[in-house]
């Protein structure tokens, strides 16, 4: 990849209303981001809104630099170092931030979260688990929060382990984890979404447990509210197929009531490493060890794009409100084709009109 051609893929994930679906469209339909960027401020005014604000060429080269003085690089959703398994998920990051030893995404990976008010035997269960699972060459992935995150990557420590972060690759967030995230950032492997220098932003937290949720074959929570971020990266995890499993605890704690839910719902109870490497299930290791770029997908067919007309505009803008909906019932409803439906919510997302959400829905801004 040419230097011009990564720093217009940077340009276009940092550039307002394009978010990973629409990068992902963008790309798929263009074929580099510089014909993407090129093509930016017509697609921003057939949906609806005046100029594109296109992220400037020294924001993406300040950028580049930044993360190369740290130590870090840029991986793009379709190079061989980026995650086979995380690439599979919808909304995959179009581009993250490492540090670190990327060869820790080539073996089986499993997730591991939960409350950062944990319980003494809830970090010392995780600890435990994370190294058990560390002595069987299972890569150990989590957020490096407090409690049941700290936890579980120290207990990694002496096998593998990878820490994802909701701020840049430069910020430790909690402050008192800054000595373990150096260390896992030198030794193993540190994951960033967010630019470097970003801090850690409430709604970076949902995106960075996606992230978690979709490096993982599957996914351990121990200890976690009703409404935890820990439940949101287990639901995740479930939405991308991947397997979701928890360990009981008792009635009376409210700690434990996210992880009785989920056992409720159908997660796999865990007591012991053989019954998380028994939920996973045998693992294609020649997935997660022979790194390969993404598969070349047909462009969009142009025909479609320009036979777009201002009725088919109206017939799904009209269709969206402030509640999420899925984008299958609008293209039912529409009845348009699909292909006309996913253009039209792409134009709409450029000008900053609707908003994607979980679960491939979208809501009006």
């Amino acid at each position: 990849m040419t230097h011009a051609e990564r720093l217009a893929r940077l340009r276009l994930i940092r550039t307002s209303h394009v978010g990973p679906v629409s990068w992902h469209q963008l790309m798929q339909r263009f074929g580099s981001g510089e014909a993407a960027l090129e093509a930016l401020p017509d697609l921003v005014l057939r949906g609806g809104a005046g100029k594109a604000r296109i992220a400037p060429v020294e924001l993406a080269e300040r950028e580049l630099e930044r993360a190369a003085a740290l130590g870090a690089r840029h991986i793009f959703s379709d190079e061989p170092d980026y995650s086979a398994m995380l690439r599979e998920v919808e909304g995959a990051p179009p581009v993250v931030v490492v540090r670190g030893d990327t060869a820790m995404l080539r073996r089986p990976c499993v997730a591991m979260v939960g409350a950062r008010n944990a319980s003494a035997i809830a970090c010392r269960f995780a600890r435990q688990l994370a190294g058990d699972l560390a002595a069987r060459d299972v890569t150990v992935v989590s957020g490096l929060a407090r409690g049941v995150d700290t936890a579980a990557h120290i207990g990694a420590l002496g096998g593998s382990t990878v820490g994802v972060i909701a701020s840049g690759i430069d910020i430790a967030f909690p402050p008192e984890n800054a000595a373990l995230q150096e260390k896992i950032a030198t030794d193993q492997l540190l994951i960033a979404e967010q630019p470097p220098g970003s801090e850690p932003l409430a709604r970076h937290f949902p995106s960075r447990n996606r992230i978690i949720a979709g490096l993982a074959h599957g996914t351990v929570v121990i200890e976690a509210a009703p409404r935890s971020g820990s439940l949101i990266t287990a639901r995740r995890a479930g939405d991308y197929g991947r397997e979701v499993m928890a360990v009981p605890g008792s009635p009376l704690d409210p700690r434990a009531q996210g992880c009785n839910l989920l056992i409720r719902e159908g997660a796999t109870l865990i007591q012991t490493v053989e019954d998380v490497l028994e939920a996973v299930g045998p693992i294609d290791l020649r997935m997660v060890r022979e790194p390969a770029p993404a598969p070349v997908k047909p462009p969009m067919p142009s025909d479609t794009w320009s036979a777009l007309d201002d009725s088919d505009r109206h017939r799904v803008a009209d269709l969206l409100g402030p509640t999420p909906v899925p984008v299958d019932e609008i293209i039912r409803q529409s009845g348009c084709p699909a292909s006309a439906v996913q253009l039209v919510l792409l134009e709409l997302e450029l000008a900053g009109r609707i908003e994607r959400h979980a679960g491939a829905r979208i809501s009006a801004a």
